[in-house]
């Protein structure tokens, strides 16, 4: 064999060897705080995405040690274009350096993280960051619902996928947390839930409804009995031919069991009941009346029926009272009708007065990604004008949750969450390990941008 031959094989696998990754460190301008779900696309199409902590390990052989151009798409963080309408970077990776991508944040409310899925800190951990934080089995989760019992916060996702097949989970899962959850109210988000498992260990149905097709389960409660204790109630829907409700009815959590158990059916289609007729939806809110009386509003977002707020009268429909909620709300800006399609709403005790955040039908850019914000003196209105506090590029963010029990009493902070999905949106391409999953949002109540919100009603 000739020298030269043994040295290329000699040196073959040193061309081989990994190098260590490019480390891009994703922040907000002014604030100096991490940015998740940026994403950087190069020039042919490869797409790298900032996690929970704003960072991205680049990792392309190709395009090491060369000035590289990247698009940024921020969905509300952006970089300002170029003289030829681009807006992005333009970076020279080498293996082990760094480099900071400063964004300016361009909606009201604040990205904190994403809170469901795999891959929370997955381009940290690349980076030898984070090696603590532990998966949970569940890559995609939709549509939260949240209801403090028992001294903790129940948590529980629709359709919920999972790595092993496509077809998941869907009898809801679920999780508790304390009830307040997050230590800091800044990014990197770190919730750390408890989900209810299996005998193996994964996260497992707990809603087990009668029926074939999909169990949803809405109206999360925790309403007493007349002897004081405490029950975590739900509406449950039967689903087939994907999206369509077949049958709902009510349901009651076991503690025990840990599980929710079925109670009654409400309704099931046919030709003579084509249509469910009212019953508890949406995200609940207690409230008290002039005359003490407590009630429990449900609504998505305003509310739309209520019960008095024990156990024995939400499981009795001769109590429920229908509502009707305001159609449309006008817009801060020009005064254009602004029409709910989902959301949620809370008592704050920082404007002392009832707040919304909800997702606007058919608005733009994005037909179901304009997410809005509103207060008004009683929870059943009048709601009024509307502030834009979120909006996405071509991509969907449905059903918004507040968590007001997440602050303390008088907190100028308000966190909200939603669905992040390509779902009803003008054929995206998903974003991964974000697509399908809840991203937790900051709002600062008191943001000169929402004075006009907190105008006289």
């Amino acid at each position: 064999m000739s020298p030269l031959i043994l040295a290329a094989i000699l040196s073959f696998p040193l061309a081989l060897e990994a190098a260590e990754p490019f480390r891009i460190e994703v922040m907000e301008r002014g604030s100096g705080w991490p940015v998740p779900l940026v994403e950087l696309r190069t020039t042919h199409h490869v797409r790298f995405v900032s996690d929970n902590a704003g960072l991205i390990a680049f990792d392309l052989p190709e395009l090491m040690h060369r000035k590289t151009w990247f698009n940024i798409v921020g969905h509300g963080y952006e970089i300002p274009k170029d003289g030829f309408g681009m807006r992005g970077v333009r970076l020279k990776p080498e293996p082990g350096q760094k480099v900071r991508v400063v964004v300016n944040r361009t909606i009201i409310a604040k990205r904190l993280g994403r809170s469901t899925g795999a891959g929370l800190f997955a381009e940290s951990q690349k980076l030898g960051q984070d090696l603590d934080w532990s998966e949970s089995s569940i890559v995609g989760s939709d549509s939260v619902q949240n209801a403090v019992h028992r001294g903790k916060l129940f948590w529980a996702w629709g359709d919920t996928l999972v790595p092993n097949y496509p077809i998941g989970i869907f009898d809801m899962t679920s999780a508790t947390s304390e009830v307040q959850p997050l230590s800091s109210f800044e990014p990197p988000l770190r919730l750390r839930l408890d989900y209810f498992r299996n005998t193996n260990g994964v996260p497992r149905g707990v809603a087990m409804m009668p029926g074939s097709g999909p169990t949803w389960v809405t109206g999360y409660a925790s309403l007493p009995d007349k002897t004081g204790e405490p029950h975590l109630v739900g509406t449950y829907r039967k689903i087939h031919n994907h999206l369509e409700v077949y049958q709902s009815g009510l349901c009651v959590w076991n503690d025990s069991k840990e599980a929710f158990e079925h109670l009654r059916v409400l309704w099931t289609k046919s030709e003579q009941g084509p249509e469910q007729p009212p019953a508890p939806d949406g995200h609940p809110a207690v409230w008290k009346d002039a005359k003490s009386k407590d009630w429990v509003l449900f609504g998505n977002p305003l509310p739309s029926l209520r019960c008095p707020a024990t156990f024995e009268a939400w499981q009795d429909p001769a109590t429920w009272e229908s509502l009707t909620p305001q159609s449309s709300l006008a817009s801060a800006v020009d005064g254009s009708q602004v029409k709910p399609h989902s959301g949620s709403i809370a008592w704050n005790s920082y404007r002392k007065r009832w707040v919304t955040v909800f997702m606007q039908t058919f608005g733009k850019p994005s037909a179901f990604g304009e997410v809005w914000y509103a207060e008004a003196d009683a929870p059943t209105g009048p709601w009024g004008k509307a502030v834009k506090i979120l909006t996405h590029q071509n991509y969907t963010f449905y059903n918004p949750r507040l968590h007001p029990e997440f602050t303390p009493e008088g907190s100028p902070i308000l966190i909200f969450e939603g669905t992040y999905t390509e779902e009803f949106a003008n054929h995206p391409e998903p974003t991964p390990r974000y697509n399908y999953n809840q991203i937790l949002y900051r709002l600062d109540l008191n943001d000169r941008e929402l004075a006009i919100a907190h105008e006289k009603l």
